[in-house]
């Protein structure tokens, strides 16, 4: 299969290239493969999280080398065992590492359809499932919000969607920005916690906004906007001559899973005529759920929010949309082109249908297909249900933490997010010594790498503020269970009880 020579003969240049039946008898072998490697070890409890390998041994280990020739089925084979097995197994129970964890066998599936069908989204003509699927979802997501009818896309991760905020909200103050370019600009300032993603730092620097034109709001203890810091700070920056356009709230901080007050916010957004955005890339999902979802209550008073059904509702990497109030296609007057060999006007179907103008990428990756089919399979009760079980799991790991000695937590979690130290025997009860921070910041690390190199789990840790490295564990797998969680304490305490 792998080794296809180039026909060169009259008659061999009227057969394909490639042998469709030997093409789909590997593609069936390495699904084999994938289910065994992937998804029944990759989701056992026995099997380690991680292989690891330093760099030098893994590359040696996977034969990188790109040839000259191909290789024999069997030995391509061999290929994915070696990818399986070396990759980290995020869909591990006791993987809490990053904001996504887990699989959904449905929305894999939407993902292989996906994969397999290979089409673009910018047109009714090659996509007409997929631009009416993206729609329906679209116009869901929004009713969450709250909104009736708006816009929005899907985008290749939250920090575009956050990106396309910027750029929609520059557009509406100042429409002459597209024609004419910054010179037709007055400096312009955008507002966000000191705890939102750094993705507003990249997004003012992209758009020529400028990173020393983001202002930062103060935060408080539990990592909240704090919205009289916001109006102060509005001001400031109007006294030193720039012109307030954007506020970027946030709905569950990276860190400590932080929901930021909105109704005051949009309360200060209304009375200075600023574009209200909210990044609810990571939670977002606490609107499936009637007992969780005041969280961000206030929220249908935004003009945009993102949201990543790739993070908490486990649709897969990647699944990011921008929803918009706007319904008077900003979305799409901010970015068309107005190609004409993609989006003629003179089709025999209603070119309304053709998004891709939306859209700052040309060629647009399918991403509503898996989240559709995940709904169409559960429900909005079932994605209520996960939500509401990963909040219950939280409850538990935090009741077992304060049982514990050793265990110190970083305030109570308003979210999935469980930040916490732990204090080894050998710095009990000295928390007034001199060196303390500087001997308790390298506890972390030393435990982390201790666990990814035994393969038992992973979970992350970060410094923050005035806070020394702290360890983040992120609870949303539906493969998790109470057993899960009291293992992870355990094991903390096993790696790093001689420190």
């Amino acid at each position: 299969f792998a080794n296809v020579l180039v026909k060169s003969s009259p008659q061999e240049m009227n057969e394909p290239l490639l042998d469709n039946s030997e093409g789909q008898l590997f593609l069936t072998e390495a699904f084999k493969v994938i289910v065994e490697e992937v998804l029944c070890k990759g989701t056992d409890v026995k099997e380690k999280v991680c292989e690891w390998r330093e760099p030098e041994e893994l590359a040696a280990l996977l034969d990188l080398e790109l040839r000259e020739n191909g290789e024999p089925q069997h030995q391509l084979l061999q290929r994915i065992r070696d990818v399986a097995k070396y990759s980290v197994k995020t869909n591990h129970p006791r993987f809490f590492n990053q904001l996504f964890a887990g699989v959904d066998y449905h929305a894999l599936t939407g993902r292989f359809l996906t994969e397999a069908l290979n089409t673009s989204q910018y047109t009714y003509e090659v996509a007409p499932v997929f631009v009416l699927m993206e729609d329906e979802v679209l116009s869901k997501l929004r009713s969450l919000v709250g909104w009736a009818e708006g816009d929005g896309i899907f985008c290749p991760g939250g920090t575009m969607s956050n990106m396309y905020a910027m750029n929609v909200a520059r557009y509406r103050a100042f429409p002459e920005v597209k024609l004419k370019g910054m010179w037709s600009l007055p400096r312009l300032a955008v507002f966000t916690s000191q705890q939102s993603h750094y993705s507003v730092m990249k997004a003012a620097a992209f758009q020529g906004i400028g990173t020393e034109n983001v202002f930062k709001v103060k935060v408080d203890d539990r990592g909240c906007m704090i919205p009289e810091d916001l109006g102060e700070t509005i001001e400031l920056a109007k006294s030193q001559g720039a012109v307030p356009f954007f506020v970027h709230a946030t709905s569950g901080t990276t860190v400590q899973g932080a929901f930021d007050p909105l109704e005051p916010i949009a309360d200060i957004c209304d009375r200075q005529g600023l574009w209200m955005h909210v990044d609810a890339a990571w939670g977002g999902s606490v609107l499936f759920s009637k007992e969780h979802k005041h969280l961000m209550r206030g929220v249908e008073r935004a003009d945009s929010v993102t949201w990543n059904p790739h993070k908490m509702m486990l649709t897969g990497l990647q699944c990011s949309a921008i929803l918009l109030k706007d319904t008077t296609h900003l979305l799409k007057h901010c970015h068309s082109a107005d190609a004409k060999y993609l989006f003629q006007q003179d089709k025999f179907y209603d070119t309304s249908l053709d998004t891709g103008d939306k859209s700052i990428q040309c060629g647009r990756k399918v991403d509503c297909l898996k989240l559709w089919l995940m709904w169409k399979a559960v429900g909005s009760k079932g994605l209520e249900e996960r939500v509401d079980r990963a909040f219950t799991h939280t409850r538990y790991l935090v009741e077992e933490m304060k049982r514990r000695e050793g265990f110190e937590l970083i305030g109570k979690p308003l979210f999935v997010n469980v930040c916490f130290w732990f204090i080894p025997p050998s710095l009990r009860g000295k928390e007034n010594s001199p060196d303390y921070n500087d001997r308790l910041s390298k506890v972390a690390p030393v435990i982390k790498e201790r666990m990814m190199k035994q393969g038992t789990m992973m979970l992350g840790y970060q410094p923050q503020g005035g806070r020394v490295n702290f360890f983040r564990m992120i609870v949303i797998s539906p493969q998790l269970s109470h057993q899960d969680m009291t293992f992870c304490l355990n094991e903390i305490e096993r790696l790093g009880s001689d420190l």
